[in-house]
């Protein structure tokens, strides 16, 4: 579906520019947009790598497990359908912490991995279970403590204090997460009934 809305925004903007006359606008952009697209990719990769590496080694270590059991707790009031010691806690926790460290690149691997231990054991498999809208609304509100990527895009692209977005994204992201889980938990209960 997002194939189609991108589809139609490109079309849109070349008719747009042919019947208004700025057809080279169209020609010149994609030249200079596609030059600094590369070079962002570039510029992104070594932390990407360096932060998914990280991710790894405090999987292999155990800390990510560690972070499970501190977690769990909460884990078990947000997700009550899902027994306590569920493989998928773990890859949730897992996805937490890297969300919370601004690492939505090395999050998702964790957060495909939960889901596909949340698949299986739904019983319609053509439709979301709680846990799974649960952890989806919980994943995109996702509370970041420290926004590393944007504090990386921010450095490199010359901001005077790129660390200054800190409290705003933590309040941000706060808001978001606590909404978010509060409208899923008014919903699910209205659904019981």
């Amino acid at each position: 579906m997002v194939n189609v809305i991108w589809i139609g925004l490109i079309l849109i903007a070349i008719l747009y520019s042919f019947f208004t006359g700025n057809i080279e606008g169209i020609n010149s952009g994609i030249l200079s947009h596609a030059s600094s697209g590369v070079n962002l990719l570039l510029e992104m990769m070594p932390l990407i790598i360096l932060w998914t590496g990280i991710m790894k080694i405090a999987e292999a270590s155990g800390l990510l497990a560690t972070f499970a059991k501190i977690l769990n707790p909460l884990l078990s009031k947000l997700f009550p359908s899902l027994p306590k010691n569920h493989k998928a806690l773990g890859y949730i926790a897992s996805n937490i912490g890297a969300n919370m460290l601004g690492l939505g690149s090395a999050a998702t691997p964790f957060g495909l991995k939960a889901m596909d231990e949340l698949q299986k054991d739904n019983p319609k498999k053509k439709e979301a279970t709680e846990a799974m809208i649960t952890f989806l609304v919980l994943n995109t509100g996702g509370v970041t403590l420290i926004p590393t990527t944007v504090i990386a895009l921010r450095l490199m692209h010359g901001s005077a204090n790129p660390t200054e977005i800190i409290i705003t994204s933590i309040l941000a992201t706060s808001v978001s997460s606590i909404s978010g889980l509060v409208l899923d938990y008014i919903i699910r209960r209205r659904n019981r009934k």
